[in-house]
């Protein structure tokens, strides 16, 4: 298992080598959940233009660290970034993982090539709903909240005919280092790009599962209205995590889009 030290946090990672000349992507998870949740989503990609995946510090089999802000989530993806010399960049992040794609481009606008901005927003939730969620986890543990949280994450469809794999999703949410979930909690908190969306300048696209229960499709949609040229998609049958719901869909969208850019456009003829 491939990890690498950056600014005294050791990250899990993946990367995937391609002959393509296309940008690098890189993709970043949600909240509560490791790099697994675009294993389908590589899978396709595999060889079509390089990729990386990487577990957010406080996930999977990342250093917990010190979560103060979402700015220590960008310094870990900066860190990748120079670490692995991968130039510009596409960035594709769900959820906080969203956010932190922002958070990148607001310090270092000229190593993106472009966004995709998967169930995201500008910004995400309440203090108030965030310090609730805060205080149960605290006193009572992720698994309180994760039969909850599974709802939006996924469609009712869903659940009812994928139990294994929801199954396994309960359980790579209730494994999380508790005090890299409660960190990631206060820093989507505390993230606002309400000012710094409407400064994007690169090819972006914002995509959402119809049944989103988490960020649902009016909020991604005002993101994309505060982004000039964004281009704004909804994916049926998908809750929150499209990239395990809806791989096809997602992987289309993102090829498109890709070839749509002046370095896509020149890698795929």
């Amino acid at each position: 298992m491939p990890f690498v030290t950056i600014g005294g946090i050791t990250l899990h990672h993946r990367r995937v080598e391609a002959n393509s000349e296309a940008r690098p992507i890189v993709f970043i998870n949600s909240l509560g959940t490791d790099f697994r949740i675009w294993d389908d989503v590589v899978s396709a990609l595999d060889g079509e233009m390089p990729l990386l995946v990487y577990d957010k510090r406080g996930h999977g089999l990342s250093d917990i660290g010190d979560i103060k802000s979402i700015d220590d989530h960008v310094d870990d993806l900066c860190g990748l970034v120079d670490h692995f010399d991968l130039g510009k960049v596409v960035l594709c992040g769900l959820s906080v993982g969203g956010l932190i794609a922002q958070g990148f481009y607001a310090r270092r606008p000229a190593d993106v090539e472009a966004l995709i901005l998967c169930d995201t927003a500008h910004k995400i939730g309440t203090t108030d709903s965030w310090n609730t969620r805060i205080a149960t986890v605290e006193t009572k543990g992720i698994q309180a909240i994760a039969d909850a949280v599974l709802k939006v994450w996924f469609t009712p469809a869903f659940h009812a005919a994928r139990l294994p794999e929801l199954d396994g999703y309960w359980n790579m949410m209730t494994r999380q280092a508790l005090a890299g979930y409660i960190g990631t909690c206060a820093a989507v908190r505390d993230a606002d790009f309400t000012d710094a969306a409407r400064r994007i300048a690169v090819p972006t696209l914002c995509v959402v599962g119809d049944q989103d229960g988490s960020t649902p499709p009016d909020l991604v949609r005002s993101l994309a209205a505060l982004i000039p040229g964004a281009r704004f998609e909804i994916i049926r049958d998908a809750g929150h995590i499209p990239c395990v719901e809806q791989p096809e869909a997602l992987v289309a969208l993102i090829r498109e889009f890709i070839a749509s850019l002046p370095s896509g456009a020149e890698t795929h003829g």
